[in-house]
């Protein structure tokens, strides 16, 4: 998996939030708002470029003081959300 072009994390009035630039705004026309933890996710996968449920969990496991099946359902979920939306392909 890996984030569309054109979708950019920003923070707006002191939130986290997914916005779409250019071609990426065209259909999106909306903003995604994420939590500290989802933010710290979205950063990690574009810098990554391709990543998976299981490559972000460990990124999880290393930063914070999670188990590896919480992370897996954290991460699993939040992408799920991000699939959603359609920011990721």
């Amino acid at each position: 998996m890996r984030i569309k072009k054109g979708f950019v994390l920003r923070e707006v009035c002191g939130e986290n939030v997914i916005v779409g630039e250019g071609l990426g705004a065209l259909n999106f026309g909306k903003m995604l708002a994420l939590n500290g933890s989802a933010a710290w996710l979205w950063k990690q996968a574009v810098g990554m470029g391709d990543f998976t449920i299981d490559s972000l969990a460990e990124k999880l496991c290393e930063e914070y003081e999670v188990s590896e099946a919480e992370a897996r359902k954290d991460v699993a979920d939040i992408i799920a959300e991000w699939q959603q939306v359609d920011v990721v392909e």
